[in-house]
């Protein structure tokens, strides 16, 4: 058998049989990575010699004596003195960390070509992009080199790689899990979450990382708790909403029809399918891109090469672009024209969403317009490769969560159906996202590699 297929909940189950010991565990995902990270460069560091349920962490989330780059020259050296939040609640669970991902220099990307240390590859297709920008995360995961990985999620990062690499991904609502430890890119819209091989992965995880922290003052102090018999639940007579903003031009047909076919089955198993409209969804990227990059701007002052790292001649393309963009709507003049202005959308954005679960219990559609781009196709256009995150976007704009469930394949490739809920209301989009994996095979289809 072998050990490494098993998700996190059976990994649990093994363990407490005695199937195996933890020191075996380690051991085959150790010997793993070695056969398989060369071809898909997943991982940037690895940790031979952990103890406990081997997790692999994003690179942009610190551990204490592991070095942490966020996928940037800058930090090439950087050791941190201590750990993120999540790094400790996991370790109170038992869990240690395996090695730490490659992704998207200072998470600012959608593909995983920005790194300073080389693209990661899509396990399913070598020549395609893993998505961003938590492109090693979601590789290891979808090629067994974890139990389960961090992502981090600021417009799409954990749910759109986890859609191109077909595996679990959830981002929490805004204020779930803490945010201390996590090198920011726009503070007002990083949110940690779980990378895994099933739903049941992802809502214990989120109850592993979920509750108050005195460092985070936006953090909740109300902890996630992981309730085994909700999941068991049904979802006769869930209120499901279908955007008709989702379903229009820039979508791909291949996608489009397997995103449907999830829908069609989830009103099978019980579910009640509405129309709802989310006006304000075609300007959530044109607002993303102006408060995101503002937030950079400001983030980013602080690698000036006087506290720690390198020199700001080590950021890369991408980076510097956004902190440019930020420091121009945020120059007087601009301000009203561009941040304020953008500022409104997010609210109107955020109403829709309010307006439409009034109606509904959740909202489900695609996660990205298509499926896993060649490796190179939009790296020299920015816009057509900030259009990758449409679907994604608005629940950040809007703070609340959202899930990527593996539904099927469109040419070879992995689709993911998102599932979106009400701020706070990781509950229902989990439960959903769990029947629909049981009444389906999607989730146990395995890349060959």
């Amino acid at each position: 058998m072998d050990i490494t297929k098993l998700t996190l909940t059976q990994t649990l189950e093994a363990l407490k049989r005695k199937d195996f010991s933890e020191k075996e565990l380690n051991e085959a995902y150790i010997k793993k990575i070695a056969i398989i990270n060369p071809k898909i460069n997943s991982f940037l560091e690895i940790k031979k010699n952990s103890r406990g349920i081997p997790a692999a962490i994003k690179d942009a989330i610190l551990t204490k004596g592991i070095k942490t780059t966020a996928g940037s020259k800058i930090l090439s050296n950087f050791i941190p003195p201590y750990n993120a939040t999540v790094i400790n609640k996991l370790l109170e669970q038992g869990v240690s960390v395996i090695g730490k991902t490659n992704c998207d220099e200072f998470t600012m990307g959608s593909s995983g070509e920005n790194s300073a240390f080389g693209t990661t590859r899509n396990p399913w297709n070598l020549n395609k992009v893993p998505g961003g920008s938590s492109s090693g995360s979601a590789a290891a995961v979808a090629a067994d080199l974890c139990a389960f990985a961090l992502g981090t999620d600021t417009g799409g990062s954990i749910r759109q790689p986890a859609s191109l690499c077909g595996m679990v991904g959830l981002k929490p609502s805004y204020g779930r899990v803490s945010r201390y430890g996590t090198i920011a890119m726009a503070s007002s819209f990083d949110q940690i979450g779980p990378m895994t091989k099933s739903v049941a992965d992802a809502r214990l995880v989120l109850d592993w990382i979920s509750g108050g922290d005195e460092y985070d003052s936006n953090c909740r102090k109300e902890k996630f708790t992981f309730q085994s018999q909700v999941l068991e639940a049904k979802i006769k007579g869930l209120k499901i909403g279908l955007p008709k903003e989702y379903f229009g031009a820039g979508l791909d047909k291949g996608v489009e029809r397997v995103v449907k076919e999830a829908i069609k089955k989830l009103e099978e198993l019980g579910a009640e399918i509405i129309e709802v409209s989310l006006p304000n969804s075609e300007y959530a990227v044109a607002a993303y891109y102006i408060l995101v990059p503002s937030e950079i701007s400001s983030n980013y002052a602080r690698f000036d090469g006087i506290r720690y790292g390198g020199t700001r001649d080590n950021f890369g393309e991408e980076v510097k672009r956004r902190i440019m963009l930020g420091t121009y709507s945020l120059s007087s003049g601009y301000y009203d024209d561009y941040y304020a202005k953008a500022a409104r959308v997010r609210t109107l954005v955020k109403q829709d969403f309010e307006k439409a679960f009034e109606k509904v219990d959740v909202i489900v559609g695609p996660v990205s317009p298509t499926t896993a781009w060649n490796l190179g196709d939009k790296v020299d256009n920015p816009l057509k490769m900030y259009l990758s995150d449409i679907y994604t976007i608005s629940a950040n704009l809007a703070g609340i969560p959202g899930l990527s469930v593996p539904c099927g394949f469109s040419e070879g490739l992995p689709v993911g159906l998102q599932i979106l809920g009400k701020q706070w209301d990781e509950e229902t989009i989990l439960r959903a996202g769990f029947v629909y994996e049981q009444a389906t095979e999607w989730h146990k289809e395995k890349p060959s590699l």
